[in-house]
């Protein structure tokens, strides 16, 4: 990768609260989803759902099951992308995963294997999330702080999904970042065994 997308996506990437009015068109969205799922996953079982929500009345809906301090940043981005994983992931691995026709045995012993599963793949593919928007020059906002249970039941009814994160999305507003606070040193986070 050259130097210019590594600063874009690591080094320079930062978490954005305020945006200016610029639209963030649907094919770009298309193009961020068909990177993400690109992302290795357990058994490519690919369990992330999203709603990319932009429209006033999805704003609507949504802004309130936000807390407090996240109401006006989601209200002003330009997209908020809800970000959901299904807990019924493994009915699509006959399809995604054909040639291991007993695949989704592997996730169903029990509803906290599967539960587990879906987190850790989602979670995941939420980070290649973010990192493929960066890749394609939007700013993010990922952040937790809302009603998760309300979030799904009013964006995915009727469907076994849990919400992960929120991350707003579009062009950040660079001016009023604060300074980048300090990362752990490789020395206080690794070891070499």
């Amino acid at each position: 990768m050259p130097d210019p997308v590594m600063d874009q996506v690591f080094l320079h990437g930062r978490t954005h609260s305020a945006w200016r009015e610029k639209p963030v068109p649907d094919d770009l969205l298309r193009k961020l989803f068909m990177m993400t799922v690109m992302g290795p996953t357990s058994a490519n079982c690919l369990p992330l759902r999203i709603a990319f929500v932009s429209s006033p009345d999805g704003k609507e809906a949504l802004v309130p099951l936000m807390a407090a301090g996240n109401r006006e940043k989601t209200r002003t981005a330009p997209v908020t992308a809800i970000l959901a994983y299904d807990l019924a992931f493994y009915e699509k691995l006959d399809r995604l995963y054909a040639h291991e026709p007993n695949a989704a045995s592997w996730f169903t012993g029990s509803p906290a294997a599967t539960r587990d599963a879906a987190l850790r793949n989602g979670s995941l593919q939420a980070g290649y999330f973010i990192m493929a928007a960066r890749a394609l020059g939007l700013d993010c906002g990922p952040m937790g702080g809302f009603d998760a249970p309300a979030v799904a039941k009013a964006f995915f009814p009727g469907r076994a999904y849990e919400v992960n994160l929120l991350c707003n999305l579009g062009y950040g507003d660079h001016s009023v970042l604060h300074p980048r606070l300090p990362r752990l040193s490789f020395e206080e986070a690794c070891v070499m065994v």
